[in-house]
């Protein structure tokens, strides 16, 4: 089964009074779709956007994974277990929150911060907070302790790539633009694909893809 969400149809979220402007592509915060709780191991996909000066003040988490990928702009974070980094275009930054942590994301930049965060439910609640930044991420980027692996793909135009069957796959365009099973994606859009087996994306432009494949826990 694919399924397919536009960019028109996240959730949007964020206080854009204060500079932060979300997109969501699941059920979060005040929205709440029954139907729309998680994908796979995925329990958020938020497209964020941050004005010079603005960003998240501490907050907690605890049994999540988060997984954050920089489009554009620095994100600036700082986190209770005394984890400082600033991350940049191309570089991942992973936050296992384990048994609780507490954070803050800022742009302190003087350029508008972009970036996508997702959320994955761990197979195994507790433990301690881990903190990981990678720096120019290519190719894959495992998170066992979901039971997912994230795929950092970028085509040129006419170029595909196939996707592996894996229980749940998820597909988000960052940039560009791609043909997946006759349907067009653009920035922003997703595929969700359920049990499918020999399916190829064809970049219609310069495109980046975020794909995470996750088994049934």
């Amino acid at each position: 089964m694919i399924r397919i969400q536009r960019a028109g149809e996240r959730y949007p979220g964020g206080d854009p009074a204060a500079g932060i402007e979300t997109r969501h592509a699941l059920s979060f915060g005040p929205y709440y779709d029954p139907d729309n709780l998680r994908f796979g191991a995925l329990l958020a996909c938020n497209e964020e956007r941050l004005a010079p000066g603005a960003g998240f003040d501490e907050h907690p988490h605890s049994h999540t994974e988060i997984v954050t990928w920089v489009v554009e702009g620095e994100l600036t974070h700082a986190d209770s277990a005394g984890h400082t980094s600033v991350v940049r275009p191309g570089d991942l930054q992973h936050l296992s929150a384990a048994g609780g942590v507490r954070h803050v994301e800022r742009n302190d930049g003087t350029t508008p911060l972009v970036f996508v965060q997702m959320w994955l439910a761990p197979l195994q609640p507790g433990g301690e907070a881990r903190y990981e930044v990678v720096r120019g991420l290519g190719g894959s980027y495992e998170v066992p302790a979901a039971g997912a692996s994230l795929r950092v793909e970028r085509l040129k135009a006419d170029e595909s790539a196939a996707l592996r069957p894996t229980d749940f796959t998820y597909v988000h365009v960052v940039r560009g633009g791609a043909r997946l099973a006759e349907e067009e994606l653009g920035p922003g859009d997703a595929a969700r694909l359920t049990g499918e087996k020999d399916v190829e994306l064809l970049a219609t432009a310069a495109t980046e893809l975020l794909i995470w494949h996750m088994q049934t826990p």
